[in-house]
């Protein structure tokens, strides 16, 4: 059952006396920025995927700081024109973009604007298979060259 972005889970336990509701929200991180699950560990080992998987781990503890959260899917990535999403107008046109979907157990345990503030300023890895050009290696959310979104899934 889902409602404006919050997906109630019903569990029955021993009969219909005994009901738990679990209420997660799921939400959508997209960027610019190649933050690929690559479970790599070892920087000696594959220092390319080795820093993909830094950038990954910076998201899940970004995040982690306020809230534990489950995924399915690992980040996936695809090639589009980004004209119409509200990146800073220099990554218009053609440019890899990263899609991230993430839960949290609980309604209002993350926002959008706690996403936001976040995740600005915070360092990453640059120079892996973005197809933008960062003046500094930062996740921007706001204000110019903004490089990353966050949106509330239905």
């Amino acid at each position: 059952m889902t409602t404006e972005g919050v997906t109630l889970k019903r569990h029955f336990i021993s009969g219909a006396f005994f009901m738990t509701i679990s209420i997660s929200m799921k939400f959508r991180i997209q960027t610019l920025v190649d933050i690929t699950e690559t479970r790599a560990r070892r920087q000696g080992d594959d220092k390319f995927a080795y820093k993909q998987e830094a950038n990954f781990q910076t998201v899940l503890q970004t995040i982690g700081l306020r809230v534990n959260i489950e995924y399915e899917n690992s980040p996936h990535f695809e090639e589009i024109t980004v004209t119409k999403m509200p990146f800073d107008d220099k990554y218009k046109g053609k440019q890899m973009l990263w899609t991230f979907d993430f839960n949290v157990e609980y309604e209002d345990a993350l926002t959008l604007e706690m996403l936001i503030s976040d995740f600005d300023l915070i360092p990453i890895i640059t120079g892996l298979n973005e197809t933008i050009q960062l003046d500094k290696a930062l996740f921007k959310t706001t204000g110019k060259n903004t490089n990353i979104l966050f949106s509330v899934v239905d």
